[in-house]
């Protein structure tokens, strides 16, 4: 046996609201963070600035070293007898102590025959030479000394300077082992970049020593890449500063943005979950029109759109129980025309009867069928496509209809339309012949013999405005609106009861608000009813 017990929907319950947890959130910042993590990027892409900074310092180096090479012109070469010029090996090694000590530099001078004159970091000592290597200062090591040794753990993979050939130290150097050094010979400036093993740039300039024009030998001078790589650490470290900055910011406005986004949207979505398996109309939902953005209009149609379920509810029910009423009354004298009938015998009583009981079901069928119109409206309206009406036509289209069909010299219908405007609207043409063809039945109801029904339509205001007036006796002034309430049933003297459900100007009210348009009534001052219809252009 199958269970058809009703079982209660359960919804999804929304887990708490938490920033770092919402998915929101977490796209915000995604987004936010590109480009900090741009900026973070080029801190291994600085080959531009290490450039300018290598052509910098060869420059400098260049300059330097054709000073210290015209000083040992001058005071380290002298002429013999014979007018040969001779390099003076021990003054030359004093001077180029003297001036490359100062600006820590290493400097070799080369003979006219290639080899070794002076250098720099050379002593002269009791039985050879003593090579001296300067020692850096001991230091208090910094945080950015430990970030920089650091740096070059970590980006030890990183090929920057591959092409370069490799820096060598000769036990006894002489021209040929370096390229520059031979062009100098040769009388033409030039220099070299080499990389060590262990890492590192050495800038090589070497330009010729002449004395009248005539190349005495070679001078080169040596500088460590220390300060290029110390200037390159340095803009990484701006760098590095600038994009923990930036980041500090990006979060902080990311999860304000969270909160004053996600946050929000979060308090009216549960907001919404609790009106949906709530009971009661207790529940509402959060107002944020303050806001003044995209949000506070959000909870504005969300309540708004809360509230018009609430009242389509309320309507329903209403409707509900209006049909329940309706119904009961041909019911009920159906049922009393049927007991009484088996009880008679008498023939023509039996047809009054049976009458009675056709006329209540007529009126059953008319009111099912109305009743089942009015329920499938606005599901109807929200399906169909709109599409351009020309009311000028339409109504041109029904006067010849009614004429046609109306006995002669009983009612005369009238047009009032403009000339070459056919006064178009957006809408469901069936829909709004059945909106007119009510007004027009409901003026024909109303019309004495020999009246006048007077359809007209104009353009005013950017709306299309319909009319449909009667002679009639009007409607009692307390009545205008309420003769659009559901089975409103003042009808003319005389007419058979039941004829009508007291359904049609319903019909026509909720038909023309579905095209976003107004109807109403009012009593013309020559006397009978006026129904007017706007209608957007």
């Amino acid at each position: 046996m199958t269970d058809t017990t009703p079982r209660p929907v359960v919804g999804r319950k929304l887990p708490r609201w938490r920033p770092l947890a919402s998915p929101l959130t977490r796209r915000i910042l995604a987004v936010n963070l590109l480009a900090p993590v741009v900026l973070v990027v080029g801190l291994f892409y600085l080959d531009h600035y290490q450039q300018a900074l290598i052509r910098t310092e060869l420059e400098g180096l260049g300059i330097h070293t054709e000073m210290v090479a015209a000083a040992i012109a001058e005071g380290a070469v002298y002429e013999e007898e014979r007018g040969s010029l001779e390099l003076n090996h021990a003054v030359a090694q004093q001077m180029l102590r003297r001036l490359a000590e100062p600006a820590k530099l290493r400097a070799r001078l080369f003979g006219p025959v290639g080899e070794l004159a002076a250098d720099s970091r050379h002593r002269p000592g009791a039985a050879e030479r003593v090579h001296v290597e300067e020692l850096p200062a001991p230091k208090i090591p910094r945080w950015t000394d430990r970030l920089r040794l650091w740096w070059d753990r970590a980006t030890h993979w990183i090929p920057t300077d591959s092409a370069l050939p490799l820096h060598k130290e000769f036990s006894h150097p002489r021209a040929n082992d370096y390229p520059e050094v031979m062009n100098a010979m040769a009388g033409r400036r030039d220099w070299a970049i080499r990389v060590r093993k262990t890492g590192g740039l050495v800038l090589t300039v070497a330009v010729p020593v002449q004395h009248y024009k005539q190349v005495v030998g070679a001078l080169q001078i040596t500088a460590d890449g220390t300060n290029i790589a110390r200037s390159l650490f340095q803009v990484r470290v701006a760098i590095l500063e600038v994009f923990a900055l930036s980041l500090a910011l990006t979060i902080a406005v990311s999860l304000y943005m969270a909160r004053t986004i996600a946050r929000p949207i979060r308090r009216l979505a549960l907001a919404a979950e609790r009106v949906r398996h709530g009971k009661g109309r207790s529940q509402a939902i959060p107002d944020m029109s303050r806001r003044k953005d995209e949000i506070g209009e959000l909870s504005v149609a969300l309540k708004e759109m809360t509230e018009a379920l609430w009242r389509r509810m309320d309507a329903i029910e209403a409707f509900a129980a209006d049909v329940a009423h309706e119904i009961k009354n041909p019911l009920t004298s159906l049922r009393s025309a049927v007991e009484t009938a088996v009880r008679i015998e008498n023939p023509e009583q039996q047809r009054r009867l049976m009458a009675i009981i056709l006329d209540d079901v007529g009126r059953l069928n008319r009111l099912i069928s109305d009743i089942s119109d009015a329920s499938r409206i606005d599901a109807e309206m929200s399906r169909l496509e709109t599409e351009p009406v020309a009311v000028a036509a339409l109504l041109t289209s029904l006067a010849e209809v009614y004429r046609a069909t109306t006995p002669e010299k009983t009612v005369t219908f009238t047009l009032d339309l403009p000339q070459d405007d056919p006064l178009e609207v957006q809408g469901v043409e069936p829909r709004l012949v059945q909106v007119l063809r009510n007004l027009i039945g409901n003026a024909l109801s109303f019309s004495p013999p020999g009246g006048v029904i007077a359809l007209g339509a104009r353009r005013l205001d950017g709306h299309i405005r319909i009319q449909v007036d009667d002679d009639g006796p009007g409607i009692p002034a307390n009545k205008l609106d309420a003769v659009f309430d559901r089975f409103y049933s003042e009808r003319p003297e005389g007419e058979k009861f039941g004829t009508h459900s007291g359904l049609g100007l319903s019909i026509s009210r909720q038909i023309i608000e579905a095209h976003g348009g107004i109807i109403r009534a009012e009593n013309r001052a020559t006397g009978g009813a006026r129904f007017i219809i706007e209608l957007l252009a």
